[in-house]
């Protein structure tokens, strides 16, 4: 008896853990969310100037396989002259310098439900306040199930004529 208890016992571990490996594999999501400002309306470009005091929207496409979950810009000073992993082409720097000023924007923003492609669209007036310069624009994208990807363009902020 003790003998077919543990057969039943075995089969029924065999049967559990064989369905869950099935589920997992169909569910499991294995690729990040892509991020392309290679487009007619993407911006900014690489070595893009920006004039204080106008207004720019800042556009990128991403997408995923599954579902988009949220976005995310970011724009830093670069006066140290840091890089970023992903950064594609580099722009003539000018000199390092401290910054007193700098533009400073890092916002989150929530995808609806259920998109797995979607244009980011971000109006943004570069204040005159600020401090001129080197600049880093950084686009990040999650996905549901948590996968991140990034991409960086170098840019400068530039005096008003």
């Amino acid at each position: 008896m003790k003998l077919i208890l543990k057969y039943i016992s075995l089969l029924f571990l065999i049967l559990y853990v064989t369905s869950c490996s099935n589920e997992d594999s169909v569910n499991k999501d294995e690729e990040k969310p892509t991020i392309s400002l290679n487009y007619s309306e993407g911006f900014p470009n690489s070595c893009t100037e920006l004039v204080k005091g106008e207004t720019y929207n800042f556009k990128a496409k991403v997408t995923d396989n599954i579902e988009l979950a949220s976005y995310s810009l970011d724009i830093h000073h670069n006066f140290d002259h840091h890089t970023h992993d992903d950064q594609g082409t580099q722009c003539q720097l000018s000199s390092t310098k401290l910054a007193i000023n700098p533009l400073i924007f890092m916002e989150n923003y929530s995808i609806e439900n259920g998109l797995t492609s979607f244009e980011i669209n971000i109006t943004l007036t570069i204040p005159d306040d600020i401090d001129a310069g080197d600049y880093h624009c950084q686009y990040s994208v999650t996905d549901k199930i948590g996968w991140q990807s990034r991409t960086s363009v170098d840019i400068k902020i530039i005096e008003s004529n």
